[in-house]
């Protein structure tokens, strides 16, 4: 079977733009395009630019965005401790009740961040099923800056977990059982293998983890509450200055969303020179 004449390059093109996709696929994806930078174009326009350094600089915003970067960095090497060994077990152990285990670790990802909250009263709260017991050795733990941090690991662990276990699932097992035959025991090959060998992923779900972390509102909110220099959050400050300061609510939005482009673009570069 012969074969067909080469396809001219101008028709290729026009058939796929040169991507090997079909040139309709092009306008939905403009699209979505439009309807996600639209609202930020928006929003750099309603900024007042000449009052900009004031409002993000105020005695509350200031204290805000200092609040909000000791939890979230607080809240990110608490899942860094506990997330780690989850991930290492959801992708390498073989047990009865995995697959459950897994939707329990991810369940955060989809529950609506006030539910998270309203569970953590009812965990650490005064009457809570540990805050009563913590209550009477006199440690508070709803309402504070503690709940802050309690909150933010709750809905941010599953980021890096889920970045993790990813990664160790794509890096397999090789290396680890040639480490293992050469006489290296599993903390060793934990420690000297598996940890390096996936370390852009723990770095990208350590950033997607700060990030989540530092835009949290639903469940700090109904478990730490918001008093300034305490519990109150950027988040929440935004949406306190909403009300009575649009100005400084769309200025502080732009604080965080500049903070969050570079925490897209590191996580991206990141992954690029990790090969994910």
């Amino acid at each position: 079977m012969t074969a067909g004449p080469p396809v001219p390059a101008s028709r290729r093109r026009r058939a796929g733009t040169g991507s090997g996709l079909p040139g309709w696929v092009f306008a939905p994806a403009v699209a979505g395009g439009i309807f996600i930078v639209l609202p930020l174009a928006a929003m750099l326009a309603r900024v007042q630019w000449s009052q900009f350094w004031t409002l993000i600089t105020s005695d509350s915003s200031l204290a805000a965005l200092w609040l909000s970067l000791q939890t979230s960095t607080a809240s990110t090497v608490l899942c860094l401790l506990l997330g780690t060994p989850m991930a290492l077990v959801l992708a390498r152990a073989q047990f009865p009740g995995l697959r459950l285990a897994r939707s329990l670790v991810l369940l955060p990802l989809v529950l609506p961040p006030v539910v998270g909250g309203i569970a953590l009263i009812y965990t650490y709260g005064r009457l809570g099923l540990i805050g009563q017991y913590l209550e009477a050795f006199g440690i508070r733990v709803a309402f504070t800056t503690t709940a802050v941090v309690i909150a933010q690991t709750f809905v941010a662990l599953p980021f890096l977990v889920l970045s993790l276990e990813g990664s160790l699932r794509t890096a397999g097992r090789r290396y680890e059982s040639v480490a293992a035959t050469l006489g290296a025991n599993p903390t060793t090959v934990l420690r000297r293998v598996t940890i390096p060998l996936v370390l852009p992923g723990l770095f990208s779900g350590a950033v997607l983890a700060f990030a989540r972390s530092l835009g949290e509102f639903g469940a700090t909110l109904t478990f730490a509450g918001s008093l300034q220099g305490v519990t109150r959050t950027l988040p929440l400050e935004i949406y306190l200055q909403r009300e009575t300061d649009a100005d400084a609510a769309v200025a502080l939005s732009l604080v965080l969303v500049v903070v969050a482009v570079l925490i897209v673009l590191a996580t991206r570069g990141r992954g690029s020179e990790g090969g994910l």
